[in-house]
């Protein structure tokens, strides 16, 4: 069920009580692809985990709504989550594009982000970033999960010059030579130019059949998510 968890105290300060922040990646054997389906399967998921499940109906975009006590069960409509309520999972769901769980233990405060290749262009890690910082966060660590690679995700020339134009570091070349971007490293630079700490978990997903991948599966392709929580 997970392809990546881990548990991780981040130096928490005296007032925070001995918070946890919890970090997980999902990989293919569970599929959190929007359907009839989805309420069972987070259900199952949070029950597993023993927290309660936010997600948000992604849209490549860059707005980062806050999810608290009274709203957690709602869906809005954003591609970045944060909250400062404990036992309250953010989720992101992805195939191909960058996961990302972000964490201030000291502070109490995690997010999670979505970002696509719009949300790179639109710099949503960075506003989820700003989110945080706004409730509290301050040493913030990320965690950059399975995504598609530099070296496999094909895309027209335009489209690299135009992506690489505003983060450069997104320009690549895929392993037969052809104009590609890399959304991984594009991601990497925004959270360092936040003065955010970030752990790249590993995995390409289009090469990785542990993974889900709409450049391989198309259509049939679900969905892994990235989840973020304070125990």
């Amino acid at each position: 069920m997970f392809a990546f968890r881990e548990s991780h105290d981040l130096d928490p300060g005296p007032a925070d009580g001995g918070a946890r922040v919890e970090v997980a990646f999902t990989d293919a054997s569970l599929d959190l692809q929007e359907g009839d389906r989805i309420e069972d399967v987070l259900d199952e998921l949070g029950g597993l985990l023993d927290v309660a499940v936010a997600r948000a109906s992604q849209v490549h975009g860059d707005d980062v709504v806050t999810v608290d006590a009274d709203d957690h069960d709602r869906v809005p409509v954003a591609d970045g989550l944060v909250t400062a309520r404990r036992r309250t999972a953010l989720m992101v769901r992805v195939a191909d594009c960058v996961p990302v769980l972000l964490a201030d233990a000291a502070a109490g405060v995690v997010g999670a982000a979505h970002a696509g290749r719009r949300g790179v262009e639109l710099d949503v890690v960075t506003r989820t970033v700003e989110r945080m910082r706004a409730l509290g966060a301050a040493d913030i660590q990320a965690w950059i999960g399975p995504h598609i690679c530099g070296g496999c995700y094909e895309v027209p020339e335009e489209m690299r010059t135009e992506v690489a134009a505003l983060v450069p570091e997104t320009y690549a070349e895929t392993t037969w030579g052809t104009p590609s971007l890399d959304l991984g490293a594009g991601v990497a630079a925004q959270l360092a130019a936040a003065d955010v700490a970030v752990t790249v978990v590993g995995g390409c997903t289009l090469e990785d059949e542990r993974f889900h991948s709409y450049r391989r599966d198309g259509q049939e392709s679900g969905r892994l998510a990235g989840l973020v929580w304070l125990s």
